[in-house]
């Protein structure tokens, strides 16, 4: 008996829900090992994330804690939110705008509390800090913006 014209055009439909599915899964898959959430240095030391998971770490260059190697491209320095610090090594140019009370965000995985970064991206002019950064200060209630902070956040 052959199938009535509803029920081909439910097959119909169910194959293309199941096929949207499968695309859905594999992009998510595919993307999960290059997506990194943005955690402030209390995120780090509070929840500590497992040393396979790639993360972005916001907040200023502690002052005094940037250790340069003699004759290496190896780089320590603390990254703080006036709260916590996490310890940073990285191995490579730093940005020229990069200095100690700087607003700045890195990216690197987390082994032994220290974050072992990849790549250090600093502020492009006096008054930029990334936004998740202002946040993670905002919320730690250490947030004190200066003159050129408050007009952009205002031109937000």
């Amino acid at each position: 008996m052959p199938m009535k014209r509803k029920h081909k055009r439910l097959t119909f439909v169910m194959i293309g829900v199941s096929l949207v599915g499968v695309a859905v899964g594999l992009v998510l898959f595919a993307l999960g090992d290059g997506v990194s959430l943005f955690h402030s240095p209390t995120d780090i030391v509070v929840k500590k994330p497992s040393p396979e998971q790639r993360v972005r770490l916001g907040g200023l260059v502690e002052e005094g804690s940037v250790l340069r190697e003699e004759g290496s491209a190896v780089v320590q320095f603390k990254v703080t939110d006036l709260e916590h610090s996490v310890q940073v090594v990285y191995k490579g140019l730093l940005p020229d705008l990069f200095r100690e009370g700087q607003g700045i965000v890195t990216t690197g995985k987390v082994v032994d509390g220290t974050l072992v970064a990849e790549e250090v991206l600093a502020k492009h002019d006096e008054n930029y800090m990334p936004p998740e950064a202002v946040e993670a200060l905002k919320q730690s209630g250490q947030w004190k913006p200066d003159d050129g902070a408050e007009r952009m956040e205002m031109a937000k």
